[in-house]
């Protein structure tokens, strides 16, 4: 009888085991995905029709005139060990002067380069490019230990 109350107890402790160490993918932040977008119109849409078809970004940033971005991480989890993120994308919807949309893009890393995976963009140079490749490389770089071990 113990020798089996044993046995299951050991195939129910193994069972936890393997389970904690399956990854497990969380998100974070937000970024509407191409349909969401499909319902823009650039040259068309404002500011306010944007805020009612996808919402409006969750952090303004110092470009919050000229373009809304949204930013989305997965970060998987593996038993005890540290996350690690994964992929993190970025949509950028740009506004001319009288807040009408003037382009849509989404980026992406590969490789710890800034990639453009989706555009849709009446104008050939894109402004805040260099802000998105900040955002892109930044986030999740943050390293406490940095901090305290200042030489």
């Amino acid at each position: 009888m113990t020798r089996t109350v044993f046995g299951k107890a050991a195939i129910v402790a193994l069972t936890m085991l393997v389970a904690s160490c399956a990854p497990q993918d969380r998100f974070h932040g937000y970024a509407p995905d191409d349909a969401e977008l499909a319902d823009i119109t650039v040259g068309r849409d404002t500011r306010e029709s944007v805020a009612e078809a996808v919402g409006r970004p969750a952090a303004a940033g110092l470009m919050a005139e000229s373009g809304w971005y949204y930013v989305r991480s997965r970060w998987e989890h593996t038993g005890g060990r540290a996350p690690k993120e994964v992929d993190r994308q970025v949509v950028a919807i740009s506004f001319d002067t009288r807040g009408v949309v003037s382009n849509i893009e989404r980026f992406g890393l590969e490789e710890g380069q800034v990639v453009p995976l989706s555009r849709r963009v009446t104008e050939t140079n894109v402004r805040g490019m260099s802000f998105i490749s900040r955002l892109l490389g930044a986030l999740g770089n943050f390293d406490a230990t940095r901090l305290l071990n200042r030489e």
